[in-house]
This record gives C-alpha cells, sequence and structure tokens, in this order.
C-alpha cells in the first residue's frame, strides 16, 4: 500500500493524539466547495495563526488508489493515501457531487465504509456523499439530510430512507449528514467547536471572514417546485417564475422564453398546475414572504420589495387575503405560528383538484419539500 503521512506535527507543541482527525473520500465529479469549507476550517484550527501545522487537528485524503479524483468543476485531486485502517479517524466524510455523470462510488469504498462502521468511526455524508453511505448499507434507521435540489433523487432510488431537506446538516448518533454547499461550513465549525471548543471554531470562521456559524437545524434556502409537473414547459415556466421573484416576468416574456404562445402556455399551466400562470406566481411571492418573515430578520418593506410587489401596502393587502391577518400579526406570532398558518392554507388554496395536496406542500411548506406520490394530468 502506497501512503502519504499526514503533515509533520509540532510534538513539543501538544503531545499525544490531536484533537480530531478526519480522512475524505472524493467522490467522482465531487463538489469543491463542501471539501474546501471543510480542509480549511480544519487547517485553521489546527495551527496558531495561519501556520497550517496538523497540530490540533489531522487530516487526509483517502481512495482506493492514488489516481487524481475529479470535481464537478474540473479540478483534480489526487488522494494522498489508499485505503487503510479507518480506525485511526473519529471522522470519515464522504463528499459527493454530480449524480448524472455515473457511479459515485465502488466496491472497495463501500467495504472501507463498513470497516469504519464497525470500528466505531463516525461517518459523514456531505452533498451525494450521503447516497454512498446508504449504498453501502450505513443509514438502515438514520435520518438523511439531502439538498432540495438533490430531494426527488433521494427518494424516487431509495425509497425507504427518511430525507430532511429542511435543515442544513443532520447529527444522528455515528452519522452526520449535510446538504453540501456553505452548510458544510457550518459542519465543520460544528466539528471543531465539539472537539477543540468554541475559540478555535470562531478563529477559523473569523480568518475566513465569516461572523458565526449556523446551527444545523437553520432552515434550508426555500426550494423550487419545479419537479412536481410532467410537462418540461411548465416546468420552465415555473423555474422562470422562481429565478424572478424579485422583478416578476409577465406571461408574456415567460412564454417567449419557453418557445410556446402565451395563450398556449396559459392553458397548459392551468390544466397541469390547477391555477393561473398568474395567481402561481403571486401565489409564489407570497409563500415566499411567509418564508424570508419566518427565517430573516428582514423588514416587511423590505420583504415586499424582495417578493416583487409594488409597495408595503399591496403586499400587506395580498398577504391579509391569502393567510387571514396582516404580515405584522403573523410575525409577532412566532416561526410556529406561521408555519401552522401554511397548514391552515391548504384547504382554500386556489389549485384544482389534481395534484393539489402535493401544491399545496410545495407551495406552504417552503423547507420540507413534499413526497410526489402521482403524475399531474
Amino acid at each position: 500500500m502506497v501512503t502519504r503521512q499526514f503533515a509533520p506535527v509540532d510534538a513539543a507543541a501538544v503531545p499525544g493524539k490531536a484533537g480530531v482527525s478526519v480522512a475524505f473520500i472524493l467522490c467522482p465529479h465531487f463538489t469543491l466547495m463542501p471539501f474546501a469549507a471543510i480542509v480549511d476550517t480544519l487547517r485553521l484550527a489546527a495551527d496558531d495563526g495561519d501556520g497550517s501545522r496538523q497540530i490540533h487537528c489531522r487530516w487526509t485524503i483517502v481512495g482506493p488508489s492514488l489516481d487524481a479524483v475529479e470535481a464537478s468543476c474540473g479540478i483534480k485531486v489526487q488522494p494522498w493515501e489508499t485505503f487503510g485502517d479507518p480506525g485511526r479517524f473519529d471522522y470519515v466524510v464522504v463528499v459527493g457531487g454530480l449524480l448524472h455523470r455515473g457511479p459515485t462510488s465502488d466496491e472497495a469504498t463501500l467495504d472501507y465504509l463498513r470497516e469504519a462502521d464497525r470500528k466505531g468511526v463516525t461517518l459523514v455524508g456531505v452533498c451525494t456523499g450521503s447516497f454512498t453511505l446508504i449504498r453501502a448499507g450505513l443509514m438502515d434507521g438514520h435520518r438523511c439530510c439531502v439538498s432540495w435540489f438533490h430531494y426527488h433523487d433521494l427518494i424516487n432510488e431509495f425509497p425507504d430512507v427518511t430525507p430532511v431537506a429542511d435543515q442544513l446538516f443532520v447529527v444522528n448518533g455515528r452519522r452526520i449528514t449535510c446538504a453540501g454547499g456553505a452548510g458544510a461550513l457550518d459542519l465543520a465549525a460544528w466539528i471543531v467547536e465539539r472537539h477543540l471548543g468554541r475559540a478555535f471554531a470562531q478563529k477559523s470562521l473569523h480568518i475566513m471572514v465569516v461572523d458565526r456559524a449556523r446551527s444545523p437545524n437553520t432552515p434550508q434556502p426555500q426550494p423550487p417546485t419545479v419537479p412536481l409537473v410532467q410537462s418540461d414547459r411548465v416546468r420552465r415556466a415555473m423555474l422562470l417564475i422562481e429565478q424572478y421573484l424579485s422583478e416578476p416576468l409577465d406571461a408574456g416574456e415567460i412564454a417567449s422564453r419557453v418557445n410556446i404562445s402565451r395563450r398556449q402556455l396559459e392553458r397548459l399551466f392551468s390544466r397541469e398546475v390547477g391555477m393561473s400562470l398568474q395567481a402561481f406566481s403571486r401565489a409564489m411571492r407570497l409563500q415566499y414572504g411567509l418564508w424570508l418573515l419566518a427565517n430573516s430578520p428582514r423588514t416587511i418593506a423590505e420583504i415586499a420589495y424582495e417578493c416583487g410587489f409594488a409597495d408595503p401596502s399591496h403586499f400587506n393587502r395580498l398577504f391579509r387575503a391569502a393567510f387571514g391577518k396582516a404580515p405584522s400579526h403573523a410575525r409577532g406570532e412566532g416561526r410556529e405560528a406561521m408555519l401552522a398558518l401554511l397548514t391552515k392554507a391548504r384547504g382554500s388554496a386556489p389549485l384544482g383538484p389534481a395534484g393539489r395536496e402535493e401544491l399545496v406542500d410545495a407551495f406552504h411548506s417552503p423547507v420540507r419539500l413534499p413526497r410526489v406520490t402521482r403524475p399531474y394530468v
């Protein structure tokens, strides 16, 4: 076995074992940002200043061979060593990425993860790295955090897994799963604070010009609803609406961008969604407004403009019509009460009978995507 040892350690500075040791497994076409976020947090916590010596934290990159692994952006990273004894690590972190480019794991990797589990190592799935843990049979009975972007990929491939799309990461015993993206930085800070203390975590964050880490249960940004319909044109129209919540496009512009006449698009949209394109746009913006009320400190005026309303009074009037109370009143009742508002609105949502429950879930649960059980007709 060819190996590269951990970076030299100043034994006089910190005798004995490092505070935390981590092995990274990079899946083919892994996402670079989550890997970089975690390893740099460890690096900055490991030594004084920006010294980068592996004193308080140690890390390495392992793989079935020393062949370089290509990230989704094209950058290649070479493992430092081939698989050995996983028991020497506190964590084995699997960093996933693109799913449509082929297999994300091989049998040697799955065997290594199973051995790590037998030796009591905590396993971490970042981005679609959680898919690799599932394929290894290591997520039975555990909740699995997944990005809203890969929510349907997970439930379609692994219907028995309990997905969590309303948190940045989930700690479930010796299993940790993270949605990826910037959430990996929060996970890394959590690990450092757990083993070395808050001062070490804050030091890393401050050097990276980050104010503070978010908690695991911080909600992910509002997920889109485009996977919920069959028509590609309707999906694209929904995506355009979601991309331009702050500056809504008119129906003619949307129809032009999806290469269909306005009349055809409105007919198709009404048939598949059960409401007009304009009503959908308004509902999306109101739901986004409610999500911002519940999950951000922005003023009501700021939220109104962020959601594409001409002025706060227009937003207030439509919000009251949709939810039965003013935005200020809703916010004053607290986040749980606002989520209850969404549930209450289900019975009066302007939707046709086809797909009512799934679409209402998507509109009214911006921090949890629905499981789609039937197509729209």
